[in-house]
């Protein structure tokens, strides 16, 4: 063997040594007589600790020891301990009153297990991370019961709900509601079975009196909606259109003999049920994830301070002496030793090899720690008077206005074909002296029109839009905002002041694209309430009187980020490589910089329930995007990191804070509990729906320097706490000649699976495949 080669090894072999951490070597030395943490160093020392009492007994399995002890602040455990955290079997006590006992990972409940609270409340089942999550049951104090499935301490899944009061539910749920199909029953006998939504009876549905009377029919928020028959006992039965409004109310009585009940008035149904509630239960009072362990430490030592691994663990496995060796690097320093590649290749082997069997924590050096990026300003620049889209924009309010305005509120859902044909415009003259249907203005005189009114009337209904609230949004005082460069299409886009609506210029293609898939996509999103394809809310074209005669046609959509959250990151993404980076330098990358595919540096990881919605709804809006024959689309993806220090830099999530040393606890984040505190509130679900608002965790990525076209990175075990906002934007460019010109063109010069212009089919396929490689299930 070489110097050289004898000089590495011997290196390695001391920090594989020091990575066993010199409790290992305790063990072996001093039996089971070891209480304190041990130093870094060679000398090991056996003392008590005088601030509050512990007992240890080893097992002879690694690091891994069973434990009993007091810790600083009250809190109580015994069970199995590794390194300075629960791990194993164990049970804890918390200073008021709450227990869990059952199975611990790295500080984290994890596994099966019961946790009680001190008013008599339990659960017994499974745990994740902290997290009620799995099959589990909760009994509340005053004896209400549930038996299921959950997911992040929300009920999720298929359950039984058993009330105090004596009503019972048997059915789905949903971030902690009824949803889907269930059936509810009250404590008198009487029950409802059908359709619920955001834990309301809506959809079709059963509802059975004990008398034997029932009605089965359609439902709206607890009461009938729409068609329906109300039978009795004897045969008899009413049949019409139900409706709150009694104006809207119609139908036939049929009794059952020659004189019936002619004195009935279905008003008594509606009536009736207003004595049926469901009952919403108990809430929780704290949550698992809530209570937060001690933290092991021994007062009679003192800690180095030691580096975080990439997966979040403190590592003392990169010893001064190996690092000086620069193993990884190019540059030679004090004490390098000049290796040969094929000695280089071989430790890599060997050391790759030792990390993946777990004798070694990873050695090769972190990426350098994530920072939040710089914040931008607020987008856009304000339209007042002397801009010189001024006019423009005080007439697209005036026709915005005037068009919403006076339309009626829209009573069905289903449009007739009629209401789809492109014809189906209306034009309106806006003259600055106003006429009997428009009002006086000071702008020049213009034409309005509107395409297809009744069916993006209808989509605002769908997308519960309030009519009020949207003029004020889009026609109030507040003047719009113009973004400071227009897109790569040459479009303009436009916000509103309160960052709820976004309105682009369209080229006439595009209209004549959205017209033509205009059917197709309403009848999409009314299919899927989840789709994650963007919201239009309105398509309208406002034409210039005068020599020019200029159209400028424009379409309204929802603003993606608009979120109670800061956006921190922002990526577009097609699964392209070429041409997917960003043309600015990192000095100019700020929050509000919209990155690329070949920028990307997460891998996105999903709740099982979350994932299993998420691939579901990419692949039946891709499937719809392709029966379209549209291409170029892409997922938008904004990131809003949950933890970050006072100075700014991304706190890991399992990331601990070294022996010794303790986190601020007043620097300015959203807290574990506030994130719970969300999750818990059914309210504030509302929120939160697939690509709104989604809490999830980003393990960053890196990518390989000999790989120039690498689209995802090699995962490193450093995870973020995220709340993520998405959606699939651009679906309004069709696979006409324009775009078979490119892709024949850039064919010859690149490699045609690389670029952006191909097939719709492809398209959606490449698309597909790199989307569920960024994002995976969090197991």
């Amino acid at each position: 063997m070489s110097k050289e080669q004898s000089c590495v090894l011997k290196a390695w072999e001391v920090t594989v040594r020091k990575t066993q951490q010199a409790k290992k070597r305790a063990n072996s030395i001093f039996g089971t007589n070891s209480v304190a943490p041990q130093a870094d160093d060679d000398t090991t020392t056996t003392e008590e600790n005088d601030d509050y009492e512990s007992s240890t007994n080893r097992c002879s399995i690694g690091d891994l020891y069973n434990a009993e002890r007091v810790l600083p602040n009250g809190d109580y455990y015994t069970g199995q301990w590794y390194d300075s955290f629960p791990h194993g079997h164990g049970k804890y006590l918390w200073t008021d009153g709450c227990m869990y006992i059952g199975e611990w990972y790295n500080g984290k409940t994890m596994g099966k297990g019961k946790f009680g609270w001190p008013s008599g409340a339990a659960y017994e089942g499974e745990f994740k991370s902290g997290y009620m999550d799995g099959i589990g049951t909760y009994t509340g104090p005053s004896g209400d019961t549930y038996r299921g499935q959950w997911v992040m301490n929300l009920k999720h899944g298929h359950g039984i709900k058993s009330f105090a009061n004596g009503d019972v539910y048997d059915g789905e749920w949903r971030r902690g509601l009824q949803e889907a199909q269930g059936k509810y029953r009250w404590r008198d006998g009487s029950y409802y079975m059908g359709e619920w939504k955001n834990g309301t009876i809506s959809g079709r549905g059963t509802f059975v009196w004990t008398d034997g009377s029932r009605y089965d029919g359609f439902w709206d928020d607890g009461f009938p909606c729409g068609n329906g028959t109300f039978k009795w006992d004897d045969g008899g039965f009413y049949v019409g259109h139900w409706s709150k409004d009694p104006e809207e109310m119609n139908g036939t009585y049929y009794p059952s003999g020659d004189e019936g009940n002619l004195e009935w008035d279905p008003k008594d149904v509606f009536n009736n049920l207003s004595e049926y509630k469901i009952c919403n239960g108990e809430r929780v009072p704290v949550l698992p994830s809530q209570k937060k362990l001690s933290v092991w430490n021994s007062s009679k030592r003192v800690e180095k301070p030691r580096r975080m691994s990439v997966d979040g663990r403190v590592s003392v496995g990169v010893d001064r002496a190996f690092e000086k060796m620069n193993m990884w690097g190019s540059e030679s320093g004090e004490g390098a030793a000049d290796i040969d590649s094929n000695t280089r290749r071989d430790l890599d082997a060997e050391i790759m090899r030792l990390e993946a069997e777990g004798f070694i924590q990873s050695l090769r050096p972190s990426p350098v720690p994530m920072r939040l990026p710089r914040a931008g300003k607020k987008q856009g620049e304000t339209i007042s008077k002397g801009h010189r889209n001024y006019e423009l924009m005080l007439n697209l309010q005036l026709g915005i206005r005037h068009a919403v305005g006076k339309q009626a509120p829209v009573v069905s859902l289903d449009l007739k074909h009629s209401d789809f044909d492109p014809k189906e415009k209306v034009w309106t003259r806006f003259p600055p002296e106003g006429t009997k249907y428009t009002p006086p203005h000071q702008s020049s005189e213009f034409k309005w029109k509107d395409y297809c009114p009744l069916v993006f009337r209808s989509l605002r209904k769908l997308f519960k839009v309030d009519a009020a609230d949207y003029m004020l949004s889009i026609c109030g005082n507040d003047a719009l905002r113009e973004l400071s460069s227009p897109g790569k299409s040459g479009s303009f886009f436009y916000l509103t002041n309160d960052d709820r609506y976004m309105i682009k210029t369209m080229k006439k293609s595009e209209t004549k694209v959205l017209l033509r898939m205009l059917a197709a996509y309403y009848n999409h999103v009314r299919a899927f309430e989840n789709t994650l394809v963007i919201r239009f809310y309105g398509l309208h074209c406002v034409k210039l009187t005068g020599p020019i005669q200029k159209k400028v046609r424009f379409v309204i959509m929802g603003n993606l980020f608009c979120s109670e959250y800061s956006i921190h990151r922002r990526f577009d993404l097609k699964g392209s490589s070429l041409g997917r980076t960003t043309d600015k330098p990192e000095s100019e990358i700020n929050s509000n910089t919209i990155l690329k595919d070949l920028d990307l540096n997460f891998i996105f990881r999903l709740q099982k329930a979350w994932y299993q919605e998420f691939i579901r709804q990419v692949d039946k809006d891709c499937e719809f995007l392709e029966q379209e024959r549209i291409m170029d689309y892409s997922l938008l993806v904004g990131i809003h990191f949950r933890e970050a220090s006072v100075a700014g830099e991304l706190i890991p999530s399992g990331a601990r804070t070294p022996i010794g040393e303790f986190e601020d606890e007043s620097a300015p984040r959203l807290s574990r509990a506030d994130v719970d505190q969300l999750l818990s509130d059914p309210t504030r679900w509302a929120s939160i729906r697939l690509g709104g608002n989604m809490p999830a965790r980003a393990e960053r990525t890196m990518r390989r320097n000999d790989l120039e076209f690498q689209l995802v990175g090699e995962p490193t075990g450093e995870y973020y706490e995220v709340v993520m906002i998405f959606g699939i934007i651009d679906i309004l460019q069709d696979y006409d000649i324009s775009k078979k010109l490119e892709h024949a063109y850039k064919s010859i010069q690149y490699d045609p699976t690389s670029i952006s212009a191909v097939d719709p089919r492809l398209y959606s396929r490449r698309f597909r495949d790199f989307i569920f490689k960024v994002f995976t299930e969090d197991n």
